[in-house]
């Protein structure tokens, strides 16, 4: 810690980052799945990335945006996952006051980068269901490249919010945040004062966030759902519906998670149920989405057959 120079308080150069638990065996069983979930997400993630840019078959505007989800979910999870990892094998998992707001930002901006996403997939649907023969012009290129300038400004903003109020505030000590990363609820608990941006002002932007990014998601599909009931055809029905599941699938995994974490009351729930729900949608979560869309996905797992059949005839 450093001295202030105006007053008896001092400033708090760094944290101790409490992580999931003490309990040294419990500690070596996490390291052990945790390290194996993210092995997987990352490699998940990629592959879907890879796949997705060499297949002709996936060069449409639903893929696009599944490609930068992809890459959404790698830099969410790799903003807390590898510091979590650290804090299994060391006595005490000490992170700076700047690499604390860094690690803040950038779990933001992934996270609010892939509320933006979800949002564009849900429209991207509903132009292709409800609005087929308008598809073409309404997602063309460049309005692809709009929606995810829209998604990446937003979460540069929201992250913005986030470690500017961060920065703002003044830590005397404890310093001991209790939880596996440098959230911004346990952060405002150990400040000691407010200096210029309240903590109001990051919930609010990302409460609002949220709530528009829902209320597309919601339209787009009472909209879907309301042009599937209208079709005459079983077969088109089920196929319109195919199309979708994947996604609605990954939009409540994700959502509900936050909704539980931000939006429920905080008396409702303990600081361990917190850091259980938090491992859920930052580790796992993002570990699920290729799965998901790889499995219920028949252009997916056809252009990855064509590329391993490709493979194989090369040999």
């Amino acid at each position: 810690m450093d001295s202030l120079g105006a007053g008896n308080h001092t400033a708090v150069t760094g944290f101790i980052l409490l992580g999931l638990t003490d309990d040294p065996i419990l500690q070596v069983i996490l390291f052990i799945i945790i390290l194996c979930i993210y092995l997987v997400t990352v490699s998940g993630n990629l592959s879907t990335i890879i796949l997705i840019r060499i297949s002709s078959q996936l060069h449409h505007p639903m893929y696009f945006f599944l490609s930068h989800l992809a890459l959404a979910d790698i830099g969410y999870s790799s903003s807390v996952t590898p510091n979590m990892l650290v804090n299994f094998l060391v006595e005490r998992n000490t992170i700076s006051y700047l690499a604390c707001g860094i690690q803040l930002g950038s779990a933001v901006f992934f996270g609010t980068a892939e509320c933006f996403l979800l949002a564009a997939m849900a429209y991207d649907r509903f132009m292709a269901i409800c609005n087929p023969l308008l598809y073409s012009t309404k997602m063309s290129t460049p309005v692809c490249v709009q929606l995810l300038v829209v998604a990446y400004i937003g979460g540069f903003l929201n992250a913005s919010s986030f470690t500017m109020a961060f920065f703002s505030l003044l830590f005397c000590g404890p310093n001991e945040v209790n939880h596996f990363f440098c959230d911004f609820a346990p952060l405002v608990e150990l400040s000691c004062s407010y200096v210029s941006i309240p903590p109001v002002v990051p919930s609010f932007t990302a409460g609002s966030i949220i709530v528009v990014t829902v209320c597309v998601i919601s339209v787009s599909y009472i909209y879907i759902l309301i042009t599937i009931l209208k079709m005459h055809s079983t077969e088109g029905r089920h196929k319109a519906f195919s199309t979708c599941t994947s996604h609605l699938t990954a939009v409540t995994l994700f959502y509900g998670t936050i909704t539980f974490i931000y939006v429920m009351p905080k008396s409702s729930y303990s600081t361990d149920q917190n850091k259980v729900i938090s491992v859920f949608y930052m580790v796992v979560i993002p570990m699920l989405n290729p799965i998901i869309y790889s499995l219920r996905n028949n252009e997916i797992k056809g252009a990855l057959k064509r590329q391993l059949a490709r493979k194989t005839c090369c040999y």
